[in-house]
This record gives C-alpha cells, structure tokens and sequence, in this order.
C-alpha cells in the first residue's frame, strides 16, 4: 500500500529542506540518523545515498529536478559534484546553475516527468538548458503570485499539492500542466512552504512529524488516491 510516513531529522519536521528524492534515488545528509535513511529507503523504495551539498546538509534547498535531470546550486563543490555524479552514473542529466543571484535551486524549480515551472526570478536564458536537462516542457511563472515555485508546491508523477492561497482555476492549469490531479493542503499543522515538510515519488512519501491526520488524508487522495 502506498502510504506517507511521519519522521523528522535533527529534531526537525521540515524534513524536505534536507531530503531530496525522484523515481530513481533519494539523497539525504552525510551525517543523518540511520533511521531516516532506513525510513526514506523504505517509504520511497530507491537507493539513497549520503551526500552533502554546498558544504551543508540541506539538499532539498540546493537541488531539484526529475527523473530525467537533476538539477544543482552554483554553491555545489567541484568534490561535491563529482561523487553525486558517480552515484547517480548516467542516470540522469546533470547541471549546475551558474551565474545568476540565486542559489536556493529547491525553491525556484517544480518539476515531475512531464514538466517543469520554474520562477521568474531565474534568466529566461536558462528555459532551453533546463528543457534538455529535464527532458520537458519548461514553463516561467509564478503560483498563486510566489516567485518561489518549489517552495509552495509539491509534485510527483502521481499528484500535485499546492498551497491553500491559489484560485481554483489555477489549481486546475496546474494540474494540466503536470498531467496530474491537483488539490491544495498544508502539511506541519498548517505551513503553507509544502516543500519544506514533503518528499514524494510514485512509490511512497515521508512527511514532517507535525503534520495532521486530516493533512495526512489530503497528502494520501492527492498523491496515492485513485
């Protein structure tokens, strides 16, 4: 059965600021506890590896991407990079964003298998390298009037779970998008910043140790309903 399950990390429900995961692998910090990595191997169903990312343990904030791509904050180191290359082999496509002013990637890209939004605080230059990378159709905007795209939403290859803020309509141009129901909800007891407190693929999800039963409900019809 697919289900989500509640844990946190350094005492800490935000587990998505240190987790990233897609159909493929999960990463999460050098130095975490063996329980998450047994949780996150098992909810999730993917190898997962133990990395830091620019020199700290908050993977989920510098990185984003599909199964496609992975995507990687100009903070990345050149010994960092290079052992997350090995890991992941040819697997996926790797690219690093450099030469712009921001560095908190996680924040600014939403992507699953079929596309990809990312803010318009990032270089419309940058739309065709991401389209490679990815493998899929990169649209610029923001949601519900956020510029930080990845914060305020959460998408897989199954569901989209959007901040309660958005208008129904953009609720449904979403999930067109992304080729997936969409609906709004919160996780944490109420935090808006979804990425913060979720890490899902098709296989299974965790969640922050604060989110709520009627949280929990949304997060399992939006991501594992039929």
């Amino acid at each position: 059965m697919l289900t989500f399950e509640k844990t946190l990390i350094y005492g800490n429900p935000n587990i998505g600021v240190y987790v990233y995961t897609n159909e493929l692998f999960s990463f999460i910090p050098k130095d975490a506890p063996e329980k998450l990595e047994r949780i996150v191997a098992s909810s999730l169903q993917v190898p997962v590896y133990r990395i830091t990312l620019c020199q700290s343990p908050l993977i989920g904030v510098f990185s984003s991407g599909n199964s496609k791509g992975l995507i990687l904050s100009k903070l990345v180191t050149d010994e960092e990079l290079s052992l997350i290359k090995k890991l992941v082999k040819e697997e996926v496509n790797v690219m690093v964003i450099r030469n712009v002013k921001e560095s908190a990637i996680g924040n600014l890209i939403l992507a699953n298998d079929k596309a990809a939004i990312i803010s318009p605080l990032l270089p419309r230059t940058l739309c065709r390298e991401i389209q490679d990378v990815l493998d899929v159709e990169v649209i610029i905007r923001a949601i519900s009037g956020f510029p930080l795209v990845g914060s305020v939403a959460v998408v897989s290859n199954k569901g989209l779970l959007v901040n309660p803020l958005i208008k129904e309509e953009e609720i449904e141009e979403l999930g067109d998008i992304f080729g997936v129901k969409a609906d709004v909800g919160t996780v944490n007891r109420g935090n808006i910043f979804l990425r913060s407190g979720i890490v899902v693929n098709s296989k299974g999800g965790i969640v922050g140790s604060e989110t709520t039963g009627p949280e929990l409900m949304r997060l399992h019809q939006v991501f594992f309903g039929d």
